[in-house]
């Protein structure tokens, strides 16, 4: 089964579900990125317009970083170890259980009414009412267009969390994600109050030093694999304490190692302590979800992550071998 074979609901039900119920919880993926928060806020904007009781969940070990931070609403975020059952749980940017984590998930089930928004390819979905649509640049597309369906409630709060979601899974709409639809709903966002400018300067022109420190490491480890079109590095947990630096500071090394003149694939691990996670990207087509999806990850064609509960040394060695292979097919 794949996503266009699971029964989607229309906008129209959702958000005639929503006026329904009163009190709902919002969550995304464990460790969430723009795109992620983006839509919890604006889910949060969107239903707080409709005069409901709204808890904003974030699945995070750690603090959040200074753009996630400056996003409108960011303060009102709920660690999901300290959230309340709810009568209705919406969960965004993600579907499965394991993608939210226990406690979400158990809030989740524990939930009157079960809404999924997610625009990641999935082969099941368990939720009452589920949108679920690949062909959108980021899962803000869906909860902007799902607003707008609702209608009176497209604030500029709202529309600059949407735009920052699109505009961080399309990496600044340079990805193949980046369509007709991509901009043209980019352009609603900014008519509806979204600052483009503040918006950029926040995820793309505030980086700390420790970013720069560890992304010229990572650039020093670099290893070009196959033919020399596979960009390779990896971050020890030990760089981190030792320039300063926070996971959210290696964000950066992924793009940086993609943006190599020749370079159709890259790949970076950061050694997390307890465990190994892995980002990929591509810019010629390559399927990097297919490679994530053997470690028991997943996300899009162009972009996509998993963990391994490795040491970091036998990580590098699996994954060498993982990506010269799928060079070679």
């Amino acid at each position: 089964m794949r996503s266009a074979d699971i029964r989607q609901a229309s906008f129209e039900e959702i958000a005639e579900a929503c006026r329904a119920y009163d009190g709902f919880s919002i969550c995304g993926h464990i460790n969430p990125d723009g795109d992620c928060i983006g839509s919890v806020l604006g889910m949060m904007w969107m239903l707080e317009a409709m005069g409901k009781e709204v808890q904003p969940l974030i699945a995070l070990d750690g603090p959040l970083d200074d753009a996630i931070a400056s996003m409108p609403g960011a303060d009102a975020l709920v660690r999901v170890e300290d959230a309340r059952s709810m009568p209705a749980f919406i969960t965004v940017d993600a579907t499965a259980d394991d993608r939210l984590g226990e406690r979400a998930a158990s809030l989740r089930t524990e939930a009157g009414l079960q809404i999924v928004i997610d625009h990641h390819e999935v082969s099941a979905c368990g939720a009452d009412l589920c949108r679920i649509d690949p062909s959108a640049a980021s899962t803000t597309c869906l909860v902007w267009e799902l607003a707008c369906m609702v209608g009176g409630v497209a604030s500029p709060e709202l529309a600059t969390c949407c735009y920052t979601g699109l505009m961080t899974d399309t990496g600044r709409f340079q990805y193949q994600n980046a369509d007709a639809r991509a901009f043209r709903l980019a352009s609603q966002m900014v008519e509806h109050g979204a600052d483009v400018s503040r918006i950029s300067r926040a995820f793309f022109q505030n980086k700390p030093l420790a970013a720069l420190r560890i992304e010229a490491l990572a650039i020093e480890r670099l290893e070009l694999l196959g033919t020399g079109d596979i960009a390779f590095s990896w971050i020890e947990s030990e760089d981190l304490q030792r320039l300063d630096a926070t996971r959210a500071d290696c964000e950066g090394i992924i793009d940086a190692l993609r943006s190599i003149k020749g370079v159709r694939v890259a790949c970076v691990l950061k050694d997390l302590g307890t465990c190994v996670r892995g980002s990929l990207r591509s810019k010629d087509g390559t399927d990097v979800s297919a490679i994530a999806a053997r470690f028991g990850g997943g996300g899009h064609k162009a972009a996509a992550g998993f963990t391994m509960e490795r040491p970091l040394p036998e990580a590098i060695s699996i994954m060498k071998a993982a990506l010269t292979e799928a060079e070679a097919r």
